[in-house]
């Protein structure tokens, strides 16, 4: 799995800035009560149904806070788990195991929800050529764990952030006087900056698509909250030229006709914003 928001420094960064706000000046819990040197294991527990997803993470998070910590895993990325099943085992000095224990939990439910959610939907549309899209409609400073869990789901991640594509969506267009004006001082701009950036435009109607169409030299159109009827009109206006996107307001109910129009994407900021986390507990053995 390609991931390039995933190197080793920015995961390693997120961690460290992760374990700074909730360890701040010190874990005095632990300092008070757990003799030094006190060795413990602990094993995860899952507590519901679905895919766990941050167990990479988890080991990452752990060997950032005491390379000494050692870890037998017994699910993978990806894998179904149930009610009592048993993700992994830790062992280490104690004071170490509960300066992780928080974050690690923090990211594997949300992880596991995002995972779950993102294979749900997945195989709502099973049997379709779509595929699957988030957002960028994430928790700031959670992106690359979010990101990662619906990698993880069987998503597909669209751009990282503004820097990584360009995406021309209404309000750019609104502010740049129309459609055709905000593609062309795009072209434009790309080309003075010397910039090698794919763009994709949303149109919300098949007017707007067709000036797209006549400058031409995107990458993918989204065709934003329209009806199956339009979107199977658009992509026979679109012919095969450039990528197409459904977005907007697309629920459980709606994502499988949508998807049975031929469109190439289904974006969903729902993966990230309104998945269930699952419950899993970090407990001493």
């Amino acid at each position: 799995m390609e991931l390039p928001y995933l190197s080793d420094r920015s995961i390693r960064k997120f961690i460290k800035l992760a374990l700074e706000e909730d360890l701040g000046s010190g874990d005095y819990s632990s300092l008070g009560a757990i003799p030094a040197e006190r060795k413990q294991k602990a094993h995860l527990i899952v507590k519901d149904q679905g895919i766990i997803a941050g167990l990479e993470m988890a080991k990452r998070i752990f060997k950032q806070v005491s390379d000494d910590l050692e870890l037998e895993f017994f699910k993978e990325d990806g894998d179904s788990v149930s009610h009592g099943d048993i993700g992994f085992e830790v062992a280490g000095d104690a004071r170490d195991l509960l300066a992780a224990e928080r974050l690690v939990l923090n990211c594997l439910q949300r992880m596991s929800g995002i995972a779950t959610y993102t294979s749900h939907l997945n195989h709502l549309i099973k049997g379709t050529d779509v595929r699957l899209l988030d957002t960028r409609k994430t928790t700031p400073n959670f992106r690359i764990a979010e990101k990662w869990a619906v990698a993880i789901g069987g998503g597909v991640n669209h751009r990282f952030g503004l820097y990584d594509m360009i995406m021309l969506k209404d309000n750019h267009i609104d502010y740049a006087g129309g459609v055709r004006a905000a593609v062309e001082r795009t072209l434009q701009f790309l080309q003075d900056q010397q910039l090698e950036l794919q763009i994709e435009v949303e149109v919300r109607s098949l007017q707007e698509l067709a000036e797209v169409l006549e400058v031409g030299n995107i990458h993918r159109i989204m065709l934003d909250n329209m009806l199956p009827s339009d979107i199977r009109e658009a992509i026979m206006m679109v012919d095969g030229r450039y990528e197409t996107e459904a977005s907007g307001g697309i629920t459980e109910k709606t994502i499988r006709e949508i998807a049975e129009t031929g469109v190439d994407y289904i974006s969903v900021g729902a993966l990230t914003h309104s998945y269930t986390s699952l419950d899993m507990s970090l407990k001493a053995i």
